[in-house]
């Protein structure tokens, strides 16, 4: 009788056109073999003479292999989403692989919206939608009265694309209990003091939040379709360890993490993030119970926090001169006097700190706070990260730098919205500064970049791209002397990425020992000239084929 193959204990031996290995002890390869799925060997065909006979992995000619693209910073909301309606300005590709066309107007967006309502049954369902972004059309804004125009009975909910802020037409500020004289920061007013609809930050949308549950939330391992879209996601973009910047670390949650992830076909590793601002109870020992779980395809540990809003959606902490034309300052979600106290219990703990900072004013009272931390509490290695901390100067990357903290740049937002930062958030001379991965480099910083999909799409080799050539949709250079080399990119969305999950030593690179996780490209990175463009073949989970266009 003859026996199954199993490709996860099995010795086989991968063969490419060319591995890139991200190990400077042997950058390039073009032979691994693998076996329990890990990595035994890699070199060429001499090196794989001990493994004569060993089955090989059928791959195609033009294979090229490098290490699974990590994702320091992104949210299995991108697999939820797609249960609501796209009104995102730029195309967007699902889980199953379709393209989902842009909204070039608020006309389009109303007229998508009006559509959706019309093919749903129940009537009282709130129609949801998602990837809206009112800076791309210039001035006008969207309000209730345009929201009333898809419904004036049925609740409206449209999110921001960078999930900051939403939109809801009258009849979800009625249910919402959101008037002229509801107290809440962040709800946007007319001139007569009547809400336009925009609520801004989580405090002003709770509210609604409170009515349509865990819809359209960041929080969505509670859904177990959300956690295996957002695998398809990662497997068609060569990614094969993304982490969940936001979770509950909820019983349900957990349970279908574990559950989904520990089946042969599911081909992603999760990482989550305990998010005390949504839940605290529990605490650190809630995160050092979850770690007592882990497997290799889920790794709990990290901490996630976030102390300001979004630059496009005004809501971030700027220091002066701000925001052009005076608009007022954005929001603190974790007041500058409060970070200390928050961070201290989980440092302490061991455990590792991600810390959202968008704005410069943001930035430099974190870094106040981990100064005064690691002061009183010395710790080495610990690796907190700044997420985002897009409008960072050289001064507070040297305090970084100083302190042991890694930085994940959001390096997406220079081609989205690079033009509407030049012209309408922080003007040209901030625009050109954003997201400084060379200064970083050159300080000898950890550096990572990532998509926060679904704020954007999930896609490192478009995200490397952008730190690259630092162009914005519009064709605009911001900073050309920020700019990186492809070697560099390439780390940073693998070993680097890996670093700031402290994971390097499973993750990031193709050397014995390691993980067999890799990404399969159907282009050289060094000789294709527009790394976006590279077509991703599927991936590698521990031995395992994955196809990007499935089976």
């Amino acid at each position: 009788m003859t026996r199954a193959f199993d490709p996860t204990s099995e010795l086989r031996v991968f063969a490419a056109r060319d591995i890139v290995t991200m190990d400077p002890a042997r950058p390039r390869a073009t032979h691994v073999a693998v076996r329990g799925g890990r990595i035994v060997a890699v070199g060429g065909e001499a090196e794989m003479a001990p493994f004569t006979g060993a089955p090989r992995v059928e791959l195609p000619a033009a294979a090229v292999l490098l290490p699974g693209f990590v994702e320091g910073h992104s949210h299995i909301m991108e697999g939820a989403m797609w249960e609501a309606v796209y009104v995102g300005f730029y195309d967007r590709r699902g889980p199953d692989g379709t393209l989902h066309r842009g909204l070039r107007s608020l006309e389009q967006v109303l007229q998508r919206l009006r559509e959706a309502q019309a093919a749903l049954q129940d009537p009282d369902e709130p129609l949801l939608a998602w990837g809206f972004d009112p800076i791309l059309f210039g001035t006008r804004r969207l309000d209730v009265q345009g929201l009333d125009s898809v419904s004036r009975t049925r609740p409206v909910v449209v999110l921001h694309a960078s999930v900051h802020l939403m939109n809801v037409n009258s009849a979800m500020l009625e249910l919402a209990g959101i008037d002229e004289d509801t107290e809440i920061d962040g709800i946007d007013r007319d001139a007569q003091g009547r809400p336009t609809g925009e609520l801004q930050e989580f405090a002003a949308m709770f509210p609604v939040y409170r009515l349509i549950g865990r819809r359209l939330s960041i929080a969505a391992s509670e859904n177990p379709r959300a956690i295996r879209a957002f695998a398809d996601v990662a497997r068609l973009a060569g990614v094969t360890t993304a982490t969940d910047l936001v979770n509950d670390l909820s019983e349900s949650g957990n349970r279908n993490l574990h559950e989904l992830s520990a089946r042969d076909d599911f081909p992603l590793r999760i990482v989550p993030a305990f998010a005390p601002q949504r839940d605290p109870a529990g605490g650190a020992q809630r995160v050092l119970r979850a770690i007592e779980s882990n497997t290799d395809k889920l790794r709990f540990g990290p901490v996630k926090f976030i102390v300001d809003g979004s630059i496009q959606g005004f809501t971030a902490r700027l220091r002066e001169p701000g925001y052009l034309g005076g608009k007022p300052n954005g929001l603190w979600l974790v007041a500058p006097g409060e970070l200390e106290a928050a961070f201290t219990p989980y440092h302490c703990a061991g455990l590792q700190l991600h810390i959202h900072t968008n704005g410069d004013e943001a930035t430099e009272c974190v870094l106040d706070a981990l100064q005064r931390m690691l002061e009183r509490h010395p710790r080495a290695d610990h690796r907190h990260t700044l997420q985002h901390c897009q409008l960072a100067d050289e001064a507070q990357l040297r305090r970084a730098a100083a302190l042991g903290v890694c930085v994940n740049f959001f390096s997406n937002h220079l081609y989205y919205w690079g033009d509407a930062h030049w012209e309408q958030t922080v003007g040209p001379q901030w625009a050109q500064r954003m997201n400084p991965a060379r200064t970083a480099l050159r300080l000898g910083i950890t550096v990572a970049m990532h998509s926060d999909a679904p704020i954007t799409p999930l896609a490192p080799l478009f995200t490397a791209w952008c730190a690259m050539q630092r162009e914005s949709a519009g064709g605009r250079v911001l900073g050309e002397d920020e700019r990186i080399g492809l070697d560099e990119a390439l780390h940073a969305i693998t070993l680097g990425a890996a670093r700031t999950l402290k994971l390097e030593h499973e993750i990031g690179s193709i050397e014995p020992g390691k993980l067999a996780d890799f990404a399969v490209l159907l282009q050289h990175p060094h000789e294709q000239p527009r790394l976006r463009d590279i077509e991703v073949w599927g991936t590698v989970l521990g031995g395992r084929v994955f196809r990007a266009g499935g089976d």
